[in-house]
């Protein structure tokens, strides 16, 4: 007449705990790594040279050729 109450299955319940355990690693070394590169970047960035600057100004000031006037 009635069933008898099914048993749950522990596996699942553990294999979800581990996907998420594994997805929350990557998101945390994704993270760090991610915000340590900007860290990095910000503290060795290297100020524009002379001769870029020089470079620049002159492309300003000469319009490429073969561009109408």
């Amino acid at each position: 007449m009635n069933k008898p109450p099914r048993k749950k299955n522990p596996t699942f319940g553990v294999a979800v705990f581990i996907v998420i355990a594994i997805l929350l690693v990557i998101g945390t070394i994704t993270y760090n790594a991610i915000r340590e590169k900007r860290e990095f970047d910000s503290q060795n960035a290297t100020p524009p040279s002379i001769s870029s600057e020089a470079a620049a100004a002159a492309t300003a000031i000469k319009p490429a050729s073969g561009t109408a006037q």
